[in-house]
């Protein structure tokens, strides 16, 4: 393999790497966004129920951050849209069910 050949092949390798480094960057966003929302929310529950002090809910937080975190890593980006679609959609129904809940 000469020289002119590597020259012509260094747009595609360039192409490549930058969809998988575009891929890979939007993977691991959408796992943080998803894993700080579940977590975040998971540990307000936590602390009405148990009434823990700030300290607690971002430890809490933090906690099933990184639990969500690496049980999406298994996940491509198309499941963790959809795992975040019925996270909203329980969300909207649990929000439902408090509002209609008699008192």
């Amino acid at each position: 393999m000469g020289i002119t050949d590597k020259i012509k092949g260094m747009p595609t390798q360039a192409t490549q790497s930058a969809k998988s480094a575009t891929y890979t960057l939007l993977h691991v966003a959408l796992r943080l966004i998803s894993g700080f929302l579940v977590g975040y929310v998971l540990a307000l529950i936590a602390q009405e129920f148990f009434q823990f002090g700030t300290f607690m809910l971002v430890f809490l937080t933090t906690l099933f951050l990184a639990m969500i975190y690496t049980l999406l890593s298994k996940l491509t980006i198309w499941q963790i849209i959809i795992f975040d679609v019925v996270c909203i959609l329980a969300g909207a129904l649990l929000r439902m069910y408090i509002f209609i809940a008699p008192n």
